[in-house]
């Protein structure tokens, strides 16, 4: 591998062949994403993966939003929970 002399040209190859390294990386994915669809559409049950994919989507969304729903219990009240059960399993009604 050579390295680039440290002149402004070398940093602006560099920079080039980043950027075509990337778009060619894109390229490349949605192509193979391409492919993936046609071979998918296809399918004889395409229909049926499509519904079980939206069923699946469904469920990991209404997953999702009863675990950014549900808030943890307040702090105080679980130790005061906890304080009234121990009274209560001492006997004591203090």
């Amino acid at each position: 591998m050579t390295s680039a002399p440290h002149s402004g040209r070398g940093l602006e190859e560099q920079a080039v062949l980043l950027v075509a390294g990337l778009a060619d990386l894109a390229v490349s994915a949605v192509g193979s994403a391409a492919g993936t669809v046609q071979q998918l559409l296809r399918r004889s049950d395409g229909p049926e993966l499509a519904r079980d994919a939206q069923q699946d989507l469904m469920a990991r969304g209404r997953i999702a939003l009863d675990r950014a729903a549900s808030a943890p219990p307040a702090h105080l009240e679980v130790l005061a929970q906890n304080a009234v059960a121990r009274q209560s399993a001492s006997g004591s009604d203090v």
